[in-house]
């Protein structure tokens, strides 16, 4: 595999991308349920059994929606991070003695910085 072929098409990264929820969106997402978990716990001495049944249900989809969201921002994730480790590696390959020099390089910066504290 060449440095330059990625391994996820354009097309499927924008679909992933399309198709999944930012943090932003996630995270009022879970406020909401917080929200709407608090209301339900204040008020379940109030509710009839139907009610409480019907919130029950409400609250599980929404945890199931929340929970497949998650998962997508993770298959991403995971995706994204498979390819930068196949493109390192074939760059590693195609061009060891840089790769060295690189590492070395790196090493010893870091070294310094983490020297000087």
């Amino acid at each position: 595999m060449s440095v330059n072929s990625p391994t996820l098409s354009a097309d499927k990264v924008k679909n992933v991308i399309a198709n999944t929820p930012d943090s932003a969106t996630l995270r009022n997402d879970l406020q909401t349920l917080k929200t709407d978990l608090d209301t339900l716990l204040t008020h379940a001495a109030e509710l009839t059994d139907v009610e409480l049944h019907e919130a029950h249900d409400r609250i599980l989809a929404k945890f199931s929606s929340l929970r497949y969201a998650a998962k997508g921002i993770a298959d991403e994730a995971r995706q994204q991070f498979n390819h930068g480790v196949e493109v390192t590696t074939d760059y590693v390959k195609e061009k060891p003695v840089q790769s060295l020099a690189l590492a070395i390089g790196f090493g010893t910066l870091l070294g310094i910085i983490i020297g000087r504290r």
